[in-house]
Protein backbone atom coordinates (compact mmCIF):
# COMPACT_ATOMS: atom_id res chain seq x y z
CA UNK A 1 0.00 0.00 0.00
CA UNK A 2 1.05 3.56 -1.03
CA UNK A 3 2.85 5.15 1.88
CA UNK A 4 1.46 9.27 2.42
CA UNK A 5 3.98 11.56 3.71
CA UNK A 6 5.41 15.49 3.07
CA UNK A 7 3.78 18.71 1.67
CA UNK A 8 0.24 17.57 -0.25
CA UNK A 9 -1.42 20.49 -1.71
CA UNK A 10 -5.22 21.48 -1.26
CA UNK A 11 -6.04 22.30 -5.06
CA UNK A 12 -8.22 24.98 -5.97
CA UNK A 13 -10.99 24.27 -8.68
CA UNK A 14 -10.77 26.74 -11.64
CA UNK A 15 -14.87 26.81 -13.17
CA UNK A 16 -15.44 29.14 -16.11
CA UNK A 17 -18.12 30.99 -15.76
CA UNK A 18 -20.28 29.09 -18.13
CA UNK A 19 -19.59 26.24 -15.11
CA UNK A 20 -17.00 23.86 -16.92
CA UNK A 21 -13.69 22.99 -15.76
CA UNK A 22 -10.83 25.31 -16.62
CA UNK A 23 -8.83 22.40 -17.67
CA UNK A 24 -5.80 23.97 -18.65
CA UNK A 25 -5.15 26.73 -15.85
CA UNK A 26 -5.58 23.54 -13.87
CA UNK A 27 -2.95 21.50 -15.78
CA UNK A 28 -0.78 24.23 -15.28
CA UNK A 29 -1.04 24.60 -11.64
CA UNK A 30 -0.56 20.93 -11.54
CA UNK A 31 3.03 20.75 -13.27
CA UNK A 32 3.70 24.17 -10.81
CA UNK A 33 3.02 22.27 -8.01
CA UNK A 34 4.61 19.09 -9.22
CA UNK A 35 7.67 21.03 -10.78
CA UNK A 36 8.40 22.33 -7.06
CA UNK A 37 8.94 19.33 -5.34
CA UNK A 38 5.45 18.48 -3.58
CA UNK A 39 5.31 15.01 -2.86
CA UNK A 40 1.35 14.75 -3.38
CA UNK A 41 -1.80 16.69 -4.54
CA UNK A 42 -5.48 16.56 -3.03
CA UNK A 43 -8.31 17.86 -5.58
CA UNK A 44 -11.20 18.26 -3.76
CA UNK A 45 -10.59 19.31 -0.55
CA UNK A 46 -11.35 22.37 1.64
CA UNK A 47 -10.29 24.91 -1.05
CA UNK A 48 -11.45 22.79 -3.70
CA UNK A 49 -14.35 24.05 -2.87
CA UNK A 50 -16.18 20.55 -3.20
CA UNK A 51 -19.45 21.91 -1.88
CA UNK A 52 -19.86 24.16 -4.53
CA UNK A 53 -19.35 21.70 -7.54
CA UNK A 54 -22.10 19.13 -9.08
CA UNK A 55 -21.15 15.62 -9.88
CA UNK A 56 -19.97 16.08 -13.61
CA UNK A 57 -17.62 18.96 -12.27
CA UNK A 58 -15.56 17.16 -9.20
CA UNK A 59 -15.68 13.58 -11.70
CA UNK A 60 -13.53 16.39 -14.01
CA UNK A 61 -11.42 18.09 -11.63
CA UNK A 62 -10.32 14.34 -10.61
CA UNK A 63 -9.76 13.37 -14.28
CA UNK A 64 -7.55 16.47 -15.05
CA UNK A 65 -5.38 16.13 -11.83
CA UNK A 66 -4.32 12.76 -12.38
CA UNK A 67 -4.25 13.39 -16.14
CA UNK A 68 -1.53 16.27 -15.66
CA UNK A 69 0.04 14.20 -12.48
CA UNK A 70 0.97 11.48 -14.80
CA UNK A 71 1.64 8.95 -11.91
CA UNK A 72 4.69 11.25 -10.73
CA UNK A 73 2.80 11.96 -7.54
CA UNK A 74 0.43 10.00 -5.60
CA UNK A 75 -3.24 12.13 -6.16
CA UNK A 76 -5.67 11.84 -3.30
CA UNK A 77 -9.31 12.54 -4.16
CA UNK A 78 -12.01 14.13 -2.00
CA UNK A 79 -15.26 12.39 -1.62
CA UNK A 80 -17.84 14.32 0.51
CA UNK A 81 -21.41 13.52 0.63
CA UNK A 82 -24.81 13.31 2.96
CA UNK A 83 -25.34 10.21 2.44
CA UNK A 84 -23.18 6.98 2.04
CA UNK A 85 -24.73 5.77 -1.07
CA UNK A 86 -23.26 8.91 -2.89
CA UNK A 87 -19.57 8.76 -1.18
CA UNK A 88 -19.42 5.14 -1.58
CA UNK A 89 -20.47 6.03 -5.89
CA UNK A 90 -17.92 8.85 -6.05
CA UNK A 91 -15.19 6.76 -4.43
CA UNK A 92 -16.32 4.00 -6.69
CA UNK A 93 -15.60 6.75 -9.63
CA UNK A 94 -12.57 7.82 -8.57
CA UNK A 95 -10.72 5.11 -8.12
CA UNK A 96 -11.68 3.66 -11.48
CA UNK A 97 -10.23 7.58 -12.46
CA UNK A 98 -6.80 6.04 -11.41
CA UNK A 99 -6.51 7.75 -7.82
CA UNK A 100 -4.14 6.63 -5.29
CA UNK A 101 -6.32 7.39 -2.03
CA UNK A 102 -9.25 8.89 -0.91
CA UNK A 103 -9.41 11.93 1.21
CA UNK A 104 -12.90 10.87 3.33
CA UNK A 105 -15.01 13.74 4.72
CA UNK A 106 -18.71 13.86 5.86
CA UNK A 107 -20.75 16.39 4.84
CA UNK A 108 -23.93 16.61 7.36
CA UNK A 109 -27.04 18.64 7.41
CA UNK A 110 -29.04 17.23 10.25
CA UNK A 111 -26.12 15.89 13.11
CA UNK A 112 -25.67 12.24 12.53
CA UNK A 113 -24.79 9.58 15.58
CA UNK A 114 -21.81 8.13 16.19
CA UNK A 115 -22.67 4.97 14.62
CA UNK A 116 -23.85 6.44 11.65
CA UNK A 117 -20.41 7.98 11.29
CA UNK A 118 -18.13 5.33 11.61
CA UNK A 119 -20.66 3.36 9.21
CA UNK A 120 -20.35 6.29 6.67
CA UNK A 121 -16.06 6.07 6.75
CA UNK A 122 -16.06 2.53 6.53
CA UNK A 123 -18.39 2.10 3.73
CA UNK A 124 -15.74 4.63 1.87
CA UNK A 125 -12.95 2.02 3.25
CA UNK A 126 -14.77 -0.38 1.68
CA UNK A 127 -15.62 1.20 -1.43
CA UNK A 128 -11.65 2.28 -1.98
CA UNK A 129 -9.88 -1.36 -2.14
CA UNK A 130 -6.97 -1.52 -1.51
CA UNK A 131 -6.65 2.61 -1.70
CA UNK A 132 -5.26 3.92 1.53
CA UNK A 133 -8.07 6.11 2.81
CA UNK A 134 -7.36 10.01 4.52
CA UNK A 135 -10.03 10.61 7.31
CA UNK A 136 -10.93 14.62 7.31
CA UNK A 137 -12.43 15.95 10.42
CA UNK A 138 -13.28 19.97 10.71
CA UNK A 139 -15.24 20.76 13.46
CA UNK A 140 -15.60 24.51 12.51
CA UNK A 141 -17.47 23.07 9.06
CA UNK A 142 -19.09 19.85 10.24
CA UNK A 143 -22.27 19.40 11.82
CA UNK A 144 -20.96 15.62 13.19
CA UNK A 145 -17.58 15.27 14.42
CA UNK A 146 -15.26 12.13 14.78
CA UNK A 147 -14.61 11.46 18.89
CA UNK A 148 -11.24 10.24 19.97
CA UNK A 149 -12.77 6.61 20.41
CA UNK A 150 -14.71 6.79 17.09
CA UNK A 151 -11.24 7.52 15.65
CA UNK A 152 -9.10 4.98 17.44
CA UNK A 153 -11.94 2.30 15.94
CA UNK A 154 -11.75 3.67 12.45
CA UNK A 155 -7.63 2.81 12.63
CA UNK A 156 -8.04 -1.00 12.71
CA UNK A 157 -9.66 -0.55 9.52
CA UNK A 158 -6.92 -1.87 6.96
CA UNK A 159 -6.68 0.89 4.89
CA UNK A 160 -7.53 3.71 6.68
CA UNK A 161 -4.09 4.70 7.49
CA UNK A 162 -4.21 8.56 7.65
CA UNK A 163 -6.39 11.68 9.29
CA UNK A 164 -6.22 15.41 8.33
CA UNK A 165 -7.21 17.39 11.87
CA UNK A 166 -8.53 20.91 11.36
CA UNK A 167 -9.87 20.88 15.28
CA UNK A 168 -6.17 23.37 15.90
CA UNK A 169 -5.74 21.29 18.96
CA UNK A 170 -2.71 20.19 18.65
CA UNK A 171 -3.35 17.93 21.98
CA UNK A 172 -5.88 16.32 19.91
CA UNK A 173 -3.36 15.73 17.42
CA UNK A 174 -0.95 13.89 20.13
CA UNK A 175 -4.16 12.23 21.44
CA UNK A 176 -5.09 10.76 18.46
CA UNK A 177 -0.91 9.90 17.95
CA UNK A 178 -1.13 7.83 21.10
CA UNK A 179 -4.67 6.08 20.72
CA UNK A 180 -3.76 4.97 17.64
CA UNK A 181 -0.44 3.93 17.86
CA UNK A 182 1.20 3.88 14.51
CA UNK A 183 -1.89 2.54 13.02
CA UNK A 184 -2.77 6.16 11.76
CA UNK A 185 -0.74 8.97 10.51
CA UNK A 186 -1.54 12.22 11.47
CA UNK A 187 -1.25 15.19 8.28
CA UNK A 188 -0.92 18.96 9.80
CA UNK A 189 -4.02 21.02 8.40
CA UNK A 190 -3.54 24.94 7.90
CA UNK A 191 -5.53 25.33 11.64
CA UNK A 192 -2.13 23.83 13.05
CA UNK A 193 1.54 25.34 12.86
CA UNK A 194 3.13 22.44 10.61
CA UNK A 195 6.45 22.26 12.56
CA UNK A 196 4.87 21.62 16.12
CA UNK A 197 2.81 18.79 14.22
CA UNK A 198 6.05 17.11 13.07
CA UNK A 199 7.72 17.50 16.11
CA UNK A 200 5.14 15.20 17.75
CA UNK A 201 5.34 12.64 15.18
CA UNK A 202 3.08 14.30 11.92
CA UNK A 203 3.98 12.81 8.61
CA UNK A 204 3.57 16.34 6.70
CA UNK A 205 1.44 19.30 5.67
CA UNK A 206 -2.15 18.39 3.86
CA UNK A 207 -3.88 22.56 2.85
CA UNK A 208 -4.93 25.11 0.99
CA UNK A 209 -1.81 27.38 1.59
CA UNK A 210 0.93 24.84 0.41
CA UNK A 211 -0.60 25.54 -3.22
CA UNK A 212 0.81 29.28 -2.84
CA UNK A 213 3.64 28.85 -0.99
CA UNK A 214 5.00 25.20 -2.24
CA UNK A 215 8.40 25.55 -1.95
CA UNK A 216 8.36 27.42 1.14
CA UNK A 217 6.70 24.38 2.83
CA UNK A 218 8.96 21.87 1.31
CA UNK A 219 11.72 23.75 2.95
CA UNK A 220 10.10 23.44 6.10
CA UNK A 221 9.20 19.68 5.95
CA UNK A 222 12.83 18.75 4.99
CA UNK A 223 14.07 21.12 8.14
CA UNK A 224 11.63 19.31 10.42
CA UNK A 225 12.25 15.40 8.52
CA UNK A 226 16.23 15.72 9.08
CA UNK A 227 15.37 17.21 12.90
CA UNK A 228 16.35 20.54 12.29
CA UNK A 229 14.19 22.53 14.99
CA UNK A 230 15.97 25.19 15.30
CA UNK A 231 15.95 25.82 10.91
CA UNK A 232 12.42 24.30 10.74
CA UNK A 233 11.15 27.11 13.41
CA UNK A 234 13.26 29.70 11.04
CA UNK A 235 11.24 29.24 8.77
CA UNK A 236 8.12 28.53 10.42
CA UNK A 237 7.56 31.89 12.13
CA UNK A 238 7.54 34.02 8.80
CA UNK A 239 5.58 31.65 7.40
CA UNK A 240 2.93 31.19 9.49
CA UNK A 241 1.30 34.65 8.01
CA UNK A 242 -0.02 32.31 5.45
CA UNK A 243 -1.70 30.76 7.71
CA UNK A 244 -3.01 33.76 9.89
CA UNK A 245 -4.18 35.36 6.38
CA UNK A 246 -5.71 31.79 5.56
CA UNK A 247 -7.66 32.12 8.14
CA UNK A 248 -8.98 35.35 8.55
CA UNK A 249 -10.41 35.55 4.65
CA UNK A 250 -13.02 33.04 2.89
CA UNK A 251 -10.66 29.51 2.26
CA UNK A 252 -11.20 29.19 -1.37
CA UNK A 253 -11.14 33.33 -1.82
CA UNK A 254 -7.76 33.55 -0.47
CA UNK A 255 -6.15 30.91 -2.36
CA UNK A 256 -7.97 31.78 -5.34
CA UNK A 257 -6.46 35.87 -4.85
CA UNK A 258 -3.38 34.58 -4.05
CA UNK A 259 -2.52 32.23 -6.96
CA UNK A 260 -3.91 34.98 -9.38
CA UNK A 261 -1.34 37.69 -7.84
CA UNK A 262 1.04 34.54 -8.87
CA UNK A 263 -0.07 34.47 -12.55
CA UNK A 264 -2.51 31.46 -12.28
CA UNK A 265 -5.82 32.91 -13.80
CA UNK A 266 -7.83 30.33 -11.68
CA UNK A 267 -11.19 32.58 -11.38
CA UNK A 268 -13.08 33.96 -8.55
CA UNK A 269 -14.79 31.50 -5.46
CA UNK A 270 -17.73 30.24 -6.74
CA UNK A 271 -21.01 31.94 -6.15
CA UNK A 272 -22.71 32.57 -3.61
CA UNK A 273 -19.36 33.11 -2.38
CA UNK A 274 -17.96 36.70 -3.34
CA UNK A 275 -14.39 37.54 -4.41
CA UNK A 276 -12.00 39.40 -1.94
CA UNK A 277 -12.28 43.55 -2.55
CA UNK A 278 -9.11 45.19 -3.51
CA UNK A 279 -7.56 45.79 0.77
CA UNK A 280 -7.68 41.93 1.09
CA UNK A 281 -5.96 41.36 -2.27
CA UNK A 282 -3.37 44.16 -1.30
CA UNK A 283 -2.86 42.23 1.77
CA UNK A 284 -2.57 39.28 0.58
CA UNK A 285 0.22 40.37 -1.98
CA UNK A 286 2.23 41.71 1.37
CA UNK A 287 1.89 38.50 2.78
CA UNK A 288 3.39 36.76 -0.75
CA UNK A 289 6.33 39.22 -0.70
CA UNK A 290 6.96 39.20 2.75
CA UNK A 291 7.96 35.54 2.51
CA UNK A 292 9.48 35.61 -1.26
CA UNK A 293 6.27 33.89 -3.19
CA UNK A 294 5.24 36.65 -4.33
Amino acid sequence: MTSFSGVYPYLVSPVTDGGQIDKPVLTALVEHLITSGVQGLTPLGSTGEFAYLNAEQRTEIVKTVVEAARGRVPVIAGVAATTIQDAVAQTARYVALGVDGILAILEAYFPVPEQGVENYFRAIATAAGKLPVVLYTNPQFQRSDLSLPLIERLSHVENINYIKDASANTGRLLSIIERTQGRMQVFAASAHIPACVMLIGGVGWMAGPACIVPKQSLALYEAAKQGDWTKAMALQRPLWRINEIFAKYSLAGCIKAALQLQGFEVGDPLPPQVPLNEAARQEIADVLRSVGAL
